[in-house]
């Protein structure tokens, strides 16, 4: 796309958010590679964002735009050194710290309303609830689990094994959040499409309470679906757009036939509805009606509509700019704190999963690379992979 866009010489180039969604790793390449290209050509670039960490790795000056209005302009350093408007410093502040652990990240309402917390997580506090959750027997075990593609060949041509998942073993507690971390197309979804039984392991065992899920019945499997399920990362393709979004909460509860009548299940939708700070005015409204982050809080709702034990967030954050994202991630934390949810928290933003996460795994290449607890991870990285993955986010001034 940026050899298409560069083609024809041009003297100004607009990048509108071109690295959204994309692992830390190769948005740093595609960063360098814009300023190289820049430096060859003089070319000039408007660099569309919302993450201002990221925007002061490449750009001079940064003008904030709010509802539509400049809200503040200045060199790079200007406003990360200084910013004078709320909404600036949302931006900055949203996005979690690799230093501390806040128990509740900021958000834009949080500045514009001056009601923003800066409680910390101590150290003490998370080596309790560690040695607490530690204590007790995995809630889910995964043993060696293998997973290959098999591409077959055409006229005269072998067929071509792909090996997505190789030898992967971990353990997952009650309460839990365990992050999964790499770059894209290291085996991250193909991993959690295996443990949800959305696509069968080629090898290996996964033990869910005690029970081996790889060998249940269809009839074992549609009721393991109430107790694993899933957030995926695209709030808008999620969602059916031809029915009202209280409907699609509905759905799965009348599937596990939970609550005896409409009547109850429309009560318990709404109750959804308003936990994830939503209302019932909102239940005969149709997706199309709501921002990207109402639309991702909808998708949690209909996921807890069913009770889970374990919910998979798979890139369920990477979609959504800073601000919306931080209302998300502080979402799943209340929602972990009063249902005692686990979490598998796949992500290749590693500031994000070492926020969420008590225990993380980094994945290369399908295999484990490193795996222990989130903070000592980052603090001291045992492999280079890992070490790169860190050096790749992007700090800001």
């Amino acid at each position: 796309m940026i050899a298409m866009a560069i083609a024809c010489k041009p003297d100004v180039l607009i990048a509108d958010e071109p690295t959204t969604a994309l692992d830390v790793t190769v948005q740093k390449e595609i960063i360098v590679l814009l300023k190289s290209i820049q430096q060859e050509t003089k070319m000039s670039i408007i660099f569309i964002s919302h993450d201002l960490a990221l925007v002061s790795e490449i750009c001079d000056n940064i003008v904030v735009m709010y509802k539509g209005r400049i809200v503040e302009k200045g060199t790079v350093h200007e406003v990360f050194k200084n910013p004078k408007n709320e909404y600036t410093k949302a931006l900055i502040n949203s996005r979690p710290s690799v230093n501390e652990r806040l128990k509740v990240l900021p958000t834009i309402q949080d500045y514009l309303n001056n009601t923003i917390s800066n409680k910390v997580i101590s150290l003490i506090e998370r080596v309790e609830n560690h040695d607490k959750m530690y204590d007790s027997v995995p809630l889910l075990k995964v043993v060696n689990i293998d997973k290959e593609y098999v591409t077959k060949g055409l006229l005269f041509t072998k067929d071509v094994n792909f090996k997505a998942v190789n030898n992967v073993s971990f353990n997952l507690y009650e309460g839990e959040t365990l992050g999964l971390v790499g770059e894209s197309g290291c085996g991250k979804s193909t991993l959690g499409n295996a443990i949800l039984q959305l696509d069968k392991a080629t090898a290996g065992e996964i033990f869910y309470k005690g029970v081996d899920i790889t060998k249940i019945s269809k009839s074992e499997l549609r009721i393991l679906r109430k107790e694993i399920q899933l957030i995926f990362q695209d709030p808008y393709s999620s969602l059916n757009p031809r029915i009202p979004v209280g409907k699609a909460i509905m759905e799965p509860m009348k599937v596990h036939k939970l609550y005896k009548d409409e009547k109850e299940r429309k009560a318990k939708t709404i109750e959804l509805l308003e936990r994830v700070g939503l209302s019932e005015e909102h239940f005969y409204r149709y997706p199309h009606e709501f921002s990207g982050g109402q639309r991702q809080r909808i998708g949690i709702a209909r996921t807890i509509a069913v009770n889970p034990k374990l919910i998979i967030c798979d890139e369920s954050v990477s979609a959504l700019d800073i601000s919306v994202q931080a209302q998300v991630l502080n979402l799943l934390n209340e929602l972990k704190e009063k249902f005692g949810f686990s979490y598998i928290f796949i992500s290749h933003d590693l500031a994000v999963v070492k926020y969420m996460s008590d225990q993380l795994v980094v994945m290369n290449k399908g295999e484990i690379e490193e795996i222990g607890e989130a903070d000592s991870i980052y603090a001291n990285p045992k492999t280079e992979y890992t070490r790169s993955l860190i050096n790749a986010i992007p700090k800001g001034i």
